[in-house]
Order: C-alpha cells, then structure tokens, then sequence
C-alpha cells in the first residue's frame, strides 16, 4: 500500500479527518474537488483503506482490543494505560468518555460518511467495471462499519446529517448487508479494469469479501437462510485471500500499538481465554499458530499481529465454513451442522490459505442442537481468535455473563453531547 499512499495523504487523510462531530464535511471545495472525477474517487476509496486499517484510533486497532479486553482474550500489561485498564475491568469502568469506544464510534462512523462520499457520486464513472469496483470497495467499507456500530451498540445512526435517528442493531446489520447485496449486482456486470486495479491499494478480493460479510451480518442478525446463501459463494481456495496490507508506512495497528511495545495488552493466556470445558488440547494446531514466544508474560503475539507488515485478513475462511455450521445448526439441521464443524476440526494447515490447521478428530459429542452449538462457539473462538467478534459471539449463543465484562457499551459523549437523538446507555 505505501506507493499509493503516499499519493493520497494530503487529500484523503485531510477530508477524512475535517469531518464535524456529525460526521459531515464542511468543506464543500474540498469535497467537490475531490469527487468531481474517477481519479478523486480512487483517490477516497484509498483514503478508506488507510484510515480504517491503521494507527490507535483505526478500527483495525479498537475493534480487536474492546472485544478483546471485554471477553479476556486480552490481558492489560501497564494499568497507566487507563481506558484499556477499564475496558478489561469492564462493568461501570467504561463510561462515555473511554478513548478506545469512542474512537471506534468516530473512525466507524468517519469511514461510513466517506464512503457515502463514493456512493453517492458514482454516477460521474462512465466505465461500468470502474463503478462496479468503486460501488465494491466503498460498500465494503461502509459495511464494516456498520457491522462494527452493530456488534458493540444496541442502536447507531445509519445516515449521516445532523441530530440523525437511532436505529436497532438489527436494522444496522440490515443495511449493511442491503448495501453489499448492491454491490454484488453492480461488481457482476463487468471485470474490473487493470486501469482501476493498478491505482487502488491492494489486497481486498471484492466479490468473495461481499459475500463472506453478508454471510456474517446476515448471522448475526438471524438470517440463517441468507448467511448459508452467501457463505456458498465464498471461494475457500487457499489460493484465495482478502486482507489489509502493511509495510514500514501502514503499519499493522494492533502490534504498532500494543503487542510491539510489551506496554499495553497480550493475550491473556494460551487457551484462547476459554473455560474449562471448552479448552483444545495441546496437539491443536492453533495453538501454536496463534501464540509464539516473546510476549512480558512469556504467553506471545498471536499470529496476524507478530511485525508492522503483518497482513490482516478481512475476513478468515474458517470463518464462513464455520458460519455454515452455526446457521445450520440453528435450523436444526445436525448433520450438515457437523458435516461443515468437522471441516474445521479436521482442517489441515495446507487447507487453509492462512495455515490455521486443528488437525484434530472429529466431532464425537451429543447429536443435540445445543452440545453442537457449543462446540461451534468453542471453534469459532479459536479458529476468529482477535477478530474483535468475540462479545458479539458471547452474547448470541447466551454463554455465562461471567464470560464478559459488558454485553453493550454506552455512548461516546462526543455523540451524546453533539445527539439529541443519543438513546440512554445500557445498564451493561
């Protein structure tokens, strides 16, 4: 990514970051200069990538550490850093005015705005496999963000302009998926040009990372039909990956910021800060994929966060096999449920395109829609380690409230103060 972005930073990082606490644009030049032709569209669309994907208030950042310190998968190494400290603490410690929360609202709802930015000026794209990609790549991001606003808030705004309405998470999840069913239409009428591909940060595999995230919010939100639908469209070739990359300029947010100074948080232990009854034995392959010697308690980096050029995977492809196995087992359907849950238990190292292999035996528990239900938690809290969706987990299959810190966080007060329309926070 660091050619290009090096082209991009004094625009787009300037229009990104000159957004109201609305999440508008006041600079109408600025804006106008910058959507007025493909090339400022191009120019926005790499502006998503590199603000979404790196330093302390990135996503990439305060997605993994909430979800991250509320369920314990994350250990707070220096107490001085006091919003990680109450994030971990959980409970009443995390108030409105928690940098971490609030910087994952703002940079959500700064990406969701500025994708709208893309969105709403396609029609100056006069090549179809150009505005296909642009309407992808946008829709991604705003999607993303969307997902986030919903896995931590129990309503966000799904429009951008001043005193906007709160909507349900539920519905939040909905436009998301609403979005990228729109862009999957619009990908599909023509090939994107190497004219586009050779000027947009790379990494990202438009169509199969459409369908894997409409698989995921269309999980979260129910939708078992349409989360297998989407899942079956996902390529799960390991030749296949979709990722942000990193280099010594966009470096990875979560090792630049936390595991490579030792002075903010690790992992918590080297069991997946799963509870007994849930632990893998020693022989999982993951285990050593996602924990590797160096960290101050001697416990590692999970992999994907072990240098500043570590690549990020949007998405993981256990991640939609497994998803195939939850929505299945929701419609009671066992023995598709363990047909796809046994892939992963089973999954050799060279099966995956990021090497994640349990190698281990096959699902021998209860033939029940609850024991296997479990055992699909258990997976995707290993297989999704530091993915930022393990509260969200936590809470859809009702595991223990002591398994948590919170189930929901308040509102930042950088959105209560400038919202009327700002519900009350949640008791917890």
């Amino acid at each position: 990514m660091k050619k290009i972005v090096n082209t991009i930073v004094l625009v787009a990082v300037f229009l990104l970051a000159s957004c109201t606490d609305e999440y508008l644009n006041p600079s109408s030049a600025s804006q106008t200069q910058v959507v007025s032709d493909v090339t400022g569209l191009i120019t926005l669309a790499n502006g998503l990538s590199y603000k979404y994907s790196i330093t302390r208030v990135s996503p990439n950042y305060t997605l993994p550490t909430t979800s991250g310190l509320l369920t314990r998968e994350l250990v707070v190494l220096n107490a001085g850093n006091t919003d990680e400290q109450n994030l971990f603490q959980g409970g009443a410690s995390v108030i409105g005015n928690n940098a971490v929360i609030t910087n994952l609202w703002n940079q959500s709802n700064l990406t969701k705005s500025n994708a709208d930015l893309i969105l709403n000026n396609l029609g100056i794209v006069t090549d179809q496999g150009t505005k296909g990609a642009l309407q992808a790549h946008a829709s991604i991001f705003k999607a993303l963000a969307l997902g986030n606003l919903a896995m931590f808030w129990q309503q966000a705004p799904i429009v951008t302009a001043t005193g906007a309405p709160f909507v349900d998470r539920i519905t939040v999840f909905n436009e998301a998926i609403s979005i990228l069913e729109a862009a999957r239409t619009e990908l599909g009428k023509a090939p994107i040009p190497a004219a586009f591909t050779t000027r947009i940060a790379a990494g990202i595999d438009y169509a199969n990372t459409i369908n894997a995230l409409i698989a995921r919010y269309a999980l979260m939100a129910g939708n078992n039909d349409k989360a297998l639908a989407a899942a079956n469209l996902v390529s799960l070739a390991t030749t296949v990956k979709s990722e942000f990359r990193h280099d010594d300029l966009t470096r990875n947010a979560l090792f630049e910021s936390s595991f490579g100074n030792k002075n903010v948080s690790e992992p918590f232990d080297k069991l997946f800060s799963l509870p007994l009854a849930l632990q893998t034995p020693a022989t999982d392959g993951r285990v050593g994929f996602f924990y590797s010697a160096g960290g101050t308690l001697n416990l590692g980096r999970a992999s994907f966060f072990t240098s500043n050029s570590s690549a990020l995977p949007v998405y993981r492809p256990g991640e939609v096999t497994l998803i195939k196995a939850e929505a299945f087992a929701r419609k009671n359907d066992l023995t598709n449920a363990t047909v796809e849950l046994n892939k992963i238990l089973q999954k050799a190292a060279a099966a995956d395109a990021y090497l994640i292999g349990a190698n281990q035996p096959a699902y021998a528990g209860a033939n029940t829609q609850d024991a296997i239900l479990t055992e699909i938690y258990k997976q995707r809290c290993i297989e999704l380690y530091l993915t930022g969706m393990r509260l969200e987990d936590s809470r859809r299959f009702n595991r223990p409230a002591s398994e948590r810190t919170r189930n929901f966080l308040p509102y930042p007060f950088s959105e209560r103060d400038n919202n009327p329309n700002t519900p009350a926070d949640p008791a917890n």
